[in-house]
């Protein structure tokens, strides 16, 4: 599978992880889609607490900021994705909102980053915790996918994700 990832520091937040580590963060996370051989898109946006507020207020009518937003993109009717391209959608990330989870929850930062973006790729993927179900399905994805990036269990100490 060949990506196409656009990252795009908005904010021009210092305690980001490097485009490398994030572009193996999504791969693993998209080898979830074993039967796509082609192009998978997607975007990332590493916003500041201001941006990620407003998104969050107009489209999920939540106050205040949260760690992370997917976006999945919708083809419009009667148009279809060219070749054997795939565009997923854009992840939206506060890098203020991470760093401070980090902090709150005695973790690395990188761990903590790698868990928010093998959140929100799989939110892009149709994934979500709506209900106890599909949180626990979730949850045992993300624990796998971290695992194979060697990162340890994020639910093991107190962990709090904005549904």
């Amino acid at each position: 599978m060949d990506l196409i990832l656009s990252i795009e520091n908005a904010c021009n937040a210092a305690n980001i992880p490097d485009d490398e580590e994030i572009e193996s963060w999504v791969l693993t996370t998209l080898s979830l889609q074993s039967e796509h051989d082609g192009i998978t898109e997607l975007g990332l946006r590493i916003v500041d607490r201001n941006e990620i507020s407003q998104l969050n207020t107009t489209y999920r009518k939540k106050d205040g900021p949260t760690n992370i937003l997917s976006f999945p993109f919708d083809l419009p009717p009667g148009f279809t994705e060219p070749g054997n391209q795939t565009i997923l959608g854009d992840i939206v990330a506060c890098s203020d909102v991470i760093e401070h989870e980090a902090k709150q929850q005695h973790k690395p930062l990188k761990a903590h980053w790698a868990h928010m973006i093998v959140h929100g790729t799989l939110h892009l993927l149709g994934y979500d915790h709506q209900d106890d179900l599909e949180a626990r399905e979730m949850e045992d994805l993300e624990i796998s996918l971290l695992a194979r990036l060697n990162f340890p269990n994020p639910y093991t100490s107190q962990i709090t994700i904005t549904p």
